[in-house]
């Protein structure tokens, strides 16, 4: 053999050992890429549908999130996502428009506009996650699962998270999904409201109804009423020395909820629930005396003047002062347990408050009480205690939001042990707040006319954050799952198992939830 072939044939042997060697790394990588089931993901609310990829996508220190150019809300979304990222994950998240998106990407795809804004695809593979949706809350919700499949499979190195591949096709079942704070008995900061804000919004809860006036504490600054938070705000259950928002404080509020696609429905309880204003104002009361604060928890003692014109002066200064600072849909008036205000009286009431509201622009929303007025659709009622006053609602043309008390109520005490909560109306588990099918909770009921669930939480015996996580979660969990997923999708058994596994999550987000014995969780540490 000369030379010439005897270097070709040795060339041609190295050329060989090394695409060989390169070969079997590629393979060896593809290997040790782990192969993970989306199906089996413990996803709360449960998605739609899910099609398993048996693959999965490794997150990098280093990625982009990309979006249409031209489209200012899809940036605006994937402005928040990337901030949501940095949150997470302490790591960048580029953003950038689609041009050039490509490996290690999240990309926000524009499709044909729906009804449901809220519906949204996400598909990941072994090197790109597209959220498709046709509106801004699609892409969000859409993001909302993929970070729970970040946060559940997470360990300390982000360099070493993978989540499985496969496509969620998911839309929600009801529109209105939410849960209420009553800042009211006890006054919660701005900072305390944002926090909770971010860990129900992982549940796709997408409205925070906000009690912000009651007896004990008036809590929202109106500026041509200048003493309700002067005075009225001065106190709270037990004599603590209350707080309000002013109304910067309420309008960071809204933009913070608005940025994570949560809605804002205030609440000004009228014309009973009202002795922080008549405290604060005596003209307001027939006799024109000062009433003292109170700092109990009794209820119904109390009502605002309704003969008086001052009093439809008073309520529609503060409707429009509230109303100007709320961009979303409803106006509350609450309308509950006015049991000192005469019959004739309440309805004379309702009817010229109701008014008033649509006048600035507002859907009316109520307790299921206040469907004796003179409604005329368009109007919310929220049933809470009685099935007759729902249906009376739905035949006056209304829609329906539940919170039915012995099923819904957040502050209901879980057990007979319970640290905190009341149990006036029901002891609540974890297995029973879940349990329910709103589709056929009030018989008569149709279902186009029940917008969604509502979990109030009402706050006589808890003070701070720690208290408000502790009657919501994992309560709150199981009711954003009712409020998302078909009935005919969902069982105890199946959810049980899958909230089992968000221990580790609400503990990474520092939640200090109740560990109820009727679930497996998965590690035994205990919170609270």
């Amino acid at each position: 053999m000369n030379r010439s072939n005897y270097n070709l044939q040795r060339n041609l042997k190295s050329i060989f050992y090394v695409l060989f060697i390169a070969i079997m790394g590629i393979s060896c990588q593809q290997e040790e890429r782990p192969q993970m089931s989306l199906q089996n993901a413990p996803l709360i609310p449960k998605p739609n549908s899910v099609v398993d990829g048996s693959s999965s996508f490794k997150l990098k220190p280093a990625m982009a999130i990309s979006y249409q150019e031209g489209q200012s809300l899809s940036q605006k979304v994937a402005d928040q996502i990337s901030k949501e990222w940095n949150d997470l994950t302490g790591n960048s998240l580029k953003v950038n428009t689609n041009q050039g998106a490509s490996k290690d990407a999240i990309v926000l795809k524009a499709t044909t506009v729906e009804a449901n804004r809220e519906k949204y695809n996400l598909d990941i593979n072994e090197d790109q996650i597209v959220i498709s949706s046709g509106s801004p809350e699609g892409y969000y919700r859409g993001w909302q699962t993929l970070k729970q499949l970040i946060q559940l499979n997470s360990s300390n190195n982000i360099g070493n998270v993978y989540i499985p591949t496969g496509t969620i096709n998911d839309a929600p079942n009801y529109e209105y999904r939410g849960t209420m704070l009553d800042v009211a008995r006890h006054f919660f900061s701005l900072a305390e409201v944002k926090e909770y804000i971010d860990v129900f919004s992982t549940y796709k809860i997408n409205y925070l109804h906000l009690h912000l006036s009651d007896d004990q504490g008036w809590r929202i600054e109106i500026k041509s009423w200048p003493n309700l938070t002067k005075h009225g705000g001065s106190t709270e259950v037990g004599g603590g020395t209350g707080g309000f928002y002013t109304q910067e404080d309420y309008k960071e509020l809204v933009r913070y909820a608005a940025d994570r696609f949560i809605t804002i429905v205030p609440e000004i309880d009228m014309p009973g629930h009202t002795n922080a204003a008549l405290a604060s104002y005596p003209e307001l009361n027939c006799d024109g005396k000062e009433r003292e604060l109170y700092t109990g928890i009794e209820v119904g003692f109390s009502t605002l003047c309704v003969d008086k014109e001052l009093t439809y002066q008073f309520v529609d200064e503060v409707v429009g002062e509230i109303a100007a600072m709320t961009p979303g849909p409803y106006f509350h008036m609450g309308g509950d347990e006015s049991h000192v205000t005469p019959k004739d009286e309440y309805l004379t009431f309702v009817n010229k408050a109701v008014a008033i509201i649509k006048k600035h622009g507002k859907i009316p929303m109520g307790w299921d009480e206040f469907t004796a007025g003179d409604l005329e659709g368009n109007s919310l009622a929220q049933h809470w205690h009685t099935k007759e006053n729902a249906i009376r609602g739905q035949e006056k043309g209304g829609k329906i939001l539940l919170s039915p008390a012995k099923k819904a109520y957040l502050d209901m005490k879980y057990d007979s042990t319970s640290t905190l909560g009341l149990h006036w109306a029901a002891l609540i588990d974890v297995k029973s707040g879940y349990d329910w099918d709103p589709d056929t909770y009030i018989d008569g009921l149709a279902k186009e006319n029940i917008v969604g669930i509502e979990a109030p939480l009402w706050s006589e015996t808890i003070e701070d954050l720690d208290d408000i996580e502790y009657l919501a979660f994992p309560r709150l969990l199981g009711y954003a799952e009712i409020g998302w997923t078909p009935s005919k999708d969902r069982s105890w058994d199946d959810y049980s198992k899958r909230l089992a596994k968000h221990s580790g999550y609400l503990q990474k987000m520092g939640v200090e939830f109740y560990r109820s014995p009727l679930v497996e969780w998965e590690t035994q540490k205990v919170l609270k």
